[in-house]
């Protein structure tokens, strides 16, 4: 898996420590995801009551054989999420935020386009062009249940460019949910909007309730 996809079959590194307020008041330190994060990978998406383990965009079967696999085999889930890093394969890459006791306190999935063909496949999505050069987007953002809005996402996304290009990429793409009421943590899955452009991205395609918006990072 994974062949002629930027970033295959290698170990990420680049952006290691990010200071932010985290957990408890404290920081956090923004780490690639490698093997010895596993356990808090999984205490992370347990927590938030997320039995994906962040393999959604990477099932191939129906809707419906996805919310079963879910309810019923969620560890299905995490063995490929497993694999997948064992093999450095890109559908793994992404950042863990960690508290000073070493619990994982927010992920951000960051990957290359080409290894999140489901999500850049939406028909919300296809009439946006991908950049020239090396694409990277943003397929999930989580913070733990009680971390929740001390900067965890920001320590993340303010990590992101710098590991992205670190792994061959010249754009980074986000795909945030647009809402004209506040939404409840579950439906912004992939980010709050304001998280970007706070950050600088750019908004490249303005399509009520699924904008695009993307950083250069060459």
């Amino acid at each position: 898996m994974g062949a002629g996809i930027p970033g295959a079959g290698r170990a990420a590194a680049g952006a290691r420590v990010t200071a932010a307020p985290g957990d408890r008041g404290g920081a956090v330190r923004v780490e690639p995801l490698a093997a010895r994060h596993l356990a808090a990978y999984q205490a992370l998406f347990e927590a938030a009551h997320a039995p994906c383990f962040c393999r959604y965009w990477h099932f191939a079967g129906t809707k419906n054989q996805w919310l079963a696999r879910c309810a019923e085999a969620p560890g299905e889930n995490l063995q490929e999420a497993t694999e997948a890093l064992s093999a450095a394969d890109p559908t793994s890459h992404g950042l863990l935020a960690l508290a000073g006791d070493g619990r994982a306190v927010g992920w951000l999935k960051v990957a290359p386009i080409l290894a999140l063909p489901k999500l850049r496949g939406l028909p919300v999505y296809r009439a946006v062009p991908a950049p020239p050069g090396v694409a990277f987007g943003i397929g999930c953002v989580l913070v733990h249940p009680d971390a929740r809005r001390r900067g965890v996402a920001r320590a993340l996304l303010a990590a992101a460019p710098a590991y992205a290009r670190g792994l061959g990429a010249t754009h980074l793409e986000a795909y945030p949910r647009r809402s004209s009421v506040p939404l409840h943590d579950e439906e912004v899955g992939q980010g709050p909007e304001a998280l970007f452009r706070a950050a600088g991205f750019a908004l490249v395609h303005d399509e009520a309730p699924y904008p695009v918006y993307r950083l250069t990072l060459a």
